[in-house]
């Protein structure tokens, strides 16, 4: 008969189980993913060491992770087949932490306190997560090298116990005595439940066993296996599309999948896919992007959006490292400068991947899903315009289909200095504004931006090919008239000018209108105007005068101007250049202050010309 043997805790496990239950977890589910992880690892350590001594795991021996809950003792019992530990190996993995020492590790435990919490890899505390949900643990372990056991106890105050143990073949039994309020965990149900969520693609055979009826009965939970570890060649493209139903819960096939692997300093493997369609919370802010992070097959962060940039955040998928390491929560990667090397490489493929999908006919539908997200990359993050210029398209005034802008640049007049583009609302609005009569009687292609996004895309271009990208709103006009106009119009832009005081900032003529009395001009860096309003109604920009512009050459100008040297009344020269900045309104699709004095007017000039038959 064994006597049990009484050891203290290393001071600072006591610190160390205070944080894991109190601060670095809050969601106590991911007790079984740290026993589950640190199971796998263990089979991992045997299959390693069995390379050189093949007697430590016998030809056909499957190392096995088990899951034996017993609701009615209320325990839940983490089996593993895997390197198993001696009394000593028990004594110091788990009744000691920091091997560096002990200096080292409570200024861990101060980063920690701080948020910055430090290593499950290196202090190996994963395990203290299962006093999460136990009042009392008990770990009964064979090394692979021995055959006895020893049987480990504590409550997780003060200390613990050892004692010899029997166990029949190597490896661990992780037994919790479950509390009260946790005895949730003992249910099939829910630990299948957590085992599909965490612990999906562990590499190992993850069972539970349960007796219905009395009789045992196993199952297999983790029935997929971690499609990103195997080649290629040897997937078929249902297992790639029940993957990604698996990720994404998208029962529609992706538009594109990528598999991957990097090797060298860093080695990591994944799978990146494209959806058919954009989610409906894709431009809500608080909408989570990133793939499914994983660490040695284990899931670690669900959404981790540090691997890919937001303008990336419709892109589903999972990377797999072998080396990262992670906080004790694993919430929070560490590493920053892994991290940066992983998601630059992430991020290539995924572009290359689309450089592939351009070339197809299914990129128009990618294009109406997500080109709007992925144009937000040229002004978040510049350095990757090139790329980025290569993919986006933009509506414009020759044709249906939106285009490249190599493309634009391709067609452009010899004569043409630069890149035009208007941005508004709606693309019927744009097509029908003033401001692009001149350019379109030039023969000079306008790009059409109706995105959200565009003005802020725009900015981040700047130029292309030595072309400088202008705002047709902003072209430069001449704002004198012909020498032999000027004498009888001048009187004129006084007289609208002083008519609109207070509403427009100044009035002047201009060549770039052909067809149309007027139009309404941008001030110095000003915002498109749906923009304008949208920041205005907001309380976040006061609102800002704009340039009333007359085409001399237009009949209603020209007939004001003699209208006025004939001596027209100034009511009706008011109500008239007040028509003149409405029909600018309305030309560029912005709302009017008052809808109905237009109509007002307009209906008593219908109503005076059919009176005059």
């Amino acid at each position: 008969m064994s006597t049990a043997k009484t050891h203290e805790f290393q001071a600072s496990v006591s610190e160390v189980l205070r944080l894991v239950v109190h601060s670095l977890y809050t969601n106590r589910e991911i007790f079984l993913r740290e026993l589950i992880s640190n199971a796998s690892d263990a089979i991992d350590k045997r299959r390693f060491r069995a390379i050189a001594e093949p007697a430590l795991l016998p030809e056909g021996v499957v190392p096995t992770i088990r899951l034996v809950p017993d609701e009615a003792s209320k325990t839940l019992t983490v089996s593993d087949d895997g390197v198993g530990m001696s009394e000593a190996e028990l004594v110091q993995f788990l009744g000691t932490i920091a091997h560096s020492g002990t200096a080292e590790l409570q200024k861990q435990l101060e980063a920690a306190k701080a948020g910055d919490v430090s290593l499950i890899g290196r202090f190996g505390v994963g395990f203290y997560a299962a006093f999460l949900v136990a009042d009392e643990v008990e770990v009964v372990s064979r090394s692979v090298t021995e055959t006895t056991a020893t049987r480990w106890r504590s409550r997780g105050e003060g200390g613990f116990t050892t004692e010899s143990a029997e166990r029949a073949t190597p490896g661990t039994d992780v037994v919790l005595h479950l509390k009260e309020d946790q005895v949730e965990y003992a249910s099939p149900l829910r630990l299948r439940e957590l085992v599909r969520r965490h612990s999906e693609f562990v590499a190992h055979p993850v069972e539970l066993t349960t007796t219905p009826k009395g009789e045992p009965h196993t199952e297999r939970l983790n029935t997929s296996s971690a499609l990103w570890r195997r080649s290629p060649g040897d997937i078929t493209e249902e297992q790639y599309h029940e993957l990604y139903r698996h990720l994404s819960h998208d029962w529609e096939k992706p538009l594109l999948h990528r598999h991957f692997r990097v090797e060298g300093t860093n080695e990591f493997a994944g799978i990146v896919y494209v959806p058919r369609r954009s989610p409906v919370d894709l431009f809500h802010a608080e909408a989570k992007g990133g793939v499914r992070l994983h660490v040695r097959r284990v899931l670690v962060m669900e959404h981790c959006e540090e691997l890919l940039p937001r303008w990336l955040r419709f892109v589903r998928g999972v990377v797999d490292s072998e080396d990262l390491p992670l906080n004790v929560s694993r919430e929070t990667l560490q590493d920053s400068r892994v991290i940066r090397t992983m998601r630059k490489q992430l991020v290539k493929r995924v572009l290359d991947a689309l450089d592939d999908l351009a070339k197809t006919d299914d990129y128009a539908g990618f294009l109406a899903n997500f080109g709007a997200v992925l144009k937000e990359g040229l002004h978040f993050e510049p350095e990757h315009k090139d790329r980025l210029l290569a993919l986006v398209r933009f509506a414009t005034t020759q044709g249906a289909e939106p285009t490249s802008l190599a493309d634009y640049r391709a067609r452009m007049k010899p004569e043409q200095d630069a890149i035009y583009y208007l941005v508004g609302a709606s693309r019927t609005v744009l097509e029908r504004a003033p401001h692009l009569e001149a350019l379109r009687a030039k023969g000079f292609e306008v790009l059409l931006l109706t995105d959200p996004v565009d003005p802020f895309a725009i900015e981040g271009i700047g130029e292309f090919d030595g072309k400088r990208l202008v705002n047709a709103m902003d072209v430069e006009s001449d704002p004198s008239p012909p020498e032999a106009q000027k004498e009888a119009l001048e009187p004129l832009r006084q007289a609208v000018q002083k008519a609109l005081e207070g509403v427009v900032a100044s009035v002047r003529f201009t060549d770039r209108l052909t067809d149309s009395a007027a139009c309404l001009a941008l001030p110095p860096s000003g915002l498109p105007p749906h923009l304008e309003r949208l920041l205005r109604a907001e309380g976040k920009l006061p609102e800002e005068k704009r340039t009333l512009e007359l085409n001399p050459t237009h009949p209603l100008v020209e007939g004001l101007a003699a209208k006025l040297g004939a001596g027209m009344p100034e009511e009706a020269l008011a109500d008239t250049a007040r028509l003149l900045f409405d029909l600018a309104t309305v030309a560029e699709g912005s709302p009017l202050e008052d809808p109905s004095r237009l109509v007002a007017f307009v209906t008593r000039m219908a109503g005076e010309a059919i009176a005059r038959g």
